[in-house]
């Protein structure tokens, strides 16, 4: 099974953000990263753009022209990211994921990827969304 629409990639995908930014621990480092990350998934088409410094994610294509570092995916491929089960580098490597913009604050987020995976999957499971579980 799939995201159903670019809502639910907003839901799932940028609620992890919702969730970073309002933890203690992880939202002053994300928004130390300085990035304005924006993902661009097909399958189905969605914009995100996560700006880490303001603590906000938008979804919409006319966000997307300011984001300083982009992520190019399917969304299977960001949902599976999000469950730990993607290697960035190898994904990369594979054409899976395309990398865009100023890489080096893109990496500050690498570190807490770890800590946001537990919490995408336990947000897919409250939900009743086994389905996207891989």
């Amino acid at each position: 099974m799939a995201f159903k629409d670019a809502g639910e990639v907003r839901k799932y995908i940028g609620g992890i953000f919702e969730q970073a930014f309002a933890d203690p621990e992880i939202g002053p480092k994300l928004a130390a990263t300085g990035v304005v990350l924006g993902f661009e998934f097909s399958e189905p088409q969605a914009f995100l753009v996560v700006d880490a410094p303001a603590g906000v994610v938008e979804l919409g294509e006319e966000h997307f022209g300011r984001s300083t570092a982009t992520m190019r995916m399917t969304a299977d491929t960001g949902n599976a990211y999000w469950q730990g089960k993607v290697n960035l580098a190898l994904a990369m490597a594979r054409g899976k994921i395309k990398i865009g913009g100023d890489l080096a604050s893109m990496l500050r987020l690498a570190p807490l990827g770890s800590k946001l995976y537990p919490t995408y999957v336990d947000h897919l499971k409250q939900d009743g969304r086994e389905d996207l579980l891989v």
